[in-house]
């Protein structure tokens, strides 16, 4: 009952991630702006859960990954920035699969910073998801895409590439609970973003409504404390690699939403691409048992 319970909580929290989308389109504000209050909203939602859970927050184990939880942290907020950007170039789906690319990103690596080997199913991995990227990138159908899309796909990668590095930072984290890391490396990009903020955007560009701030409190809570905290209570109750599979309902509902609600257009070579992406990423989060191995 247990892990039907943290099952169903990381399922839903995958279906908020899978939103995130839909409701940064309908916000007209920079992008750095949407991030910054989302780091700021979430960070303070997660502080008054961990108050009233009772939690004792543990300063020790965050001195000990401080510089680790600050590089992360910056990295989150700009990663942030650059999704962003590209929801506002490109479609929701083109958006997400190119940010998904990132566990493809930390297998070429990973021989070379985690020295893990690179396996013959991990190389068809990454075959598979670079003809993926190459049938949604549109060059098959009409050669180059336009430059607004190809900023927008530039912008995913991008994205993707942070995504990555904060992937292997958080390898390099110890002790510590993912609650208080969680707080720590949102709290960062919301420091980090400030001053970004107050140099680069300008005052006329701050045109803010009833509607916009109800989108960024959901954005905030919802869709950063909310999932956020489902996320850390399913994670400690199933397996690694069950987790790691169940991540990607994320991508899937990216793009059904893009296609279904947002009616953005998707041809069958961009489909073909997207299921090469997505099988990729999956695929290489299995472990298959060998032959003769004990059942």
């Amino acid at each position: 009952m247990q892990e039907r319970n943290a099952k169903l909580k990381l399922i839903v929290a995958m279906v908020i991630f899978g939103t995130i989308g839909l409701f940064v389109r309908h916000i007209s504000l920079p992008s750095s702006v949407i991030a910054l209050c989302r780091g700021v909203t979430g960070t303070l939602f997660l502080i008054a859960l961990l108050f009233w859970r009772k939690l004792r927050f543990d300063i020790a184990a965050v001195r000990k990954n401080l510089l680790w939880l600050l590089l992360s942290g910056s990295a989150i907020g700009f990663n942030w920035i650059l999704l962003f950007e590209s929801y506002r170039y490109t479609s929701v789906a083109v958006s997400t699969l190119c940010y998904y690319l990132a566990p493809i990103l930390v297998i070429l690596v990973s021989p070379l910073i985690l020295k893990e080997p690179l396996t013959a199913k991990k190389i068809a991995c990454v075959a598979a998801a670079l003809i993926g990227m190459v049938c949604l990138s549109g060059v098959l159908q009409s050669g180059m895409p336009n430059g607004g899309e190809l900023k927008g796909i530039l912008f995913g990668l991008a994205a993707a590439l942070l995504y990555a590095s904060i992937m292997l930072m958080n390898k390099q984290l110890s002790e510590i609970s993912a609650l208080e890391k969680t707080i720590m490396q949102l709290g960062t990009s919301a420091v980090i973003l400030l001053p970004y903020c107050m140099l680069t955007v300008g005052g006329s560009a701050l045109t803010v409504d009833l509607k916009t701030i109800l989108l960024l409190i959901i954005l905030g809570v919802v869709h950063t404390g909310v999932a956020y905290a489902l996320y850390f209570d399913a994670f400690g109750a199933i397996q690694a690699q069950t987790a790691a599979i169940l991540s990607y309902i994320d991508p899937v509902v990216a793009v059904l939403a893009s296609v279904l609600i947002l009616r953005e257009p998707m041809q069958s070579v961009e489909a073909i691409g997207a299921v090469l992406i997505l099988g990729a990423a999956v695929i290489s989060e299995v472990h298959f048992p060998k032959k003769g191995a004990e059942k």
